[in-house]
């Protein structure tokens, strides 16, 4: 399905209705090279077989999510296309739930009264030191030069546990590294990205939030960053995963499962 945005611009999404009474709706929002793929390959099943409804979608400049050309597509835009798809498909009692910069627009969606009635970050809090805004810069690079292929290829292992790493290495490192050029959508999210501003009123997110973070991402972990934002919510609970690095939708979808449908039990009692 698509939402119409304008005659040139829309957004791929998937809904499914609560299949229990007064169930929550999960809404997931995609990390900057994500898809709806990212949930549909196991989380969003499993909690549609709980009961939970579930909504997944692409940002414009994803896949099958069409934009124009001359939009350039910031922090701003993202914000607004979800709060656009929020209230166009009015999720039953939806709960946001953001892997890494998606987070960032999820929460960014609540600050801007978008209706939640529970948020997930998940890998999401950190600060824009100088090394996480050089990685932020050369992401762009280096996807401008030999694509997402070249950009996987130079940080997966960084980016999750040493086994998942091991598991998928034969589906790595083969060389097809095709330039992207500067209209292509994931060019140009990417290079946005690089200037987005992460700093974000943690204390007015008075929602119930989850925090999920992977003890085994070696890009944007920062533990003590981490500790100090988590502090200033209000309504919070926590989890670390020893096990698990940056991308948890793929490397512990089970865990992730039961984890989000607990929080979704808890939010909708």
């Amino acid at each position: 399905m698509h939402l119409t945005l304008s005659h040139r611009d829309a957004l791929y999404y998937l809904h499914h209705a609560p299949a229990r009474d007064g169930a929550p709706t999960f809404v997931f929002v995609n990390a900057l090279t994500g898809s709806t793929e990212a949930w549909e390959a196991a989380v969003a099943p499993a909690l549609r077989e709980a009961g939970f409804g579930t909504l997944s979608w692409n940002f414009r400049g994803q896949a099958d999510s069409p934009f124009d050309p001359g939009l350039e597509l910031t922090d701003a835009v993202i914000v607004s296309d979800l709060g656009r798809l929020l209230a166009e498909l009015r999720p039953a009692r939806p709960i946001l739930v953001g892997l890494s910069i998606g987070g960032l627009y999820a929460a960014r969606a609540v600050l801007g009264r978008a209706k939640a009635e529970g948020l997930v970050l998940l890998n999401t809090l950190r600060e824009i030191g100088p090394r996480i805004d050089w990685v932020n810069h050369a992401m762009a690079r280096i996807v401008a030069h030999g694509g997402v292929g070249l950009f996987m290829d130079a940080l997966f292992p960084l980016l999750v546990n040493a086994d998942f790493a091991a598991r998928a290495r034969e589906n790595f490192l083969n060389g097809d590294y095709t330039p992207l050029p500067p209209e292509h959508g994931h060019m140009n999210l990417m290079r946005n990205a690089a200037h987005t501003d992460w700093a974000l009123d943690y204390s007015a997110l008075s929602l119930p939030t989850l925090v999920i973070t992977g003890l085994q991402d070696r890009v944007f972990l920062d533990r003590e960053i981490v500790d100090r934002l988590y502090a200033q919510l209000p309504d919070a609970r926590r989890e670390d995963w020893a096990q698990a690095g940056h991308l948890l939708p793929q490397e512990a979808p089970a865990r992730l499962a039961d984890s989000l449908a607990r929080f979704g039990a808890e939010t909708g009692a």
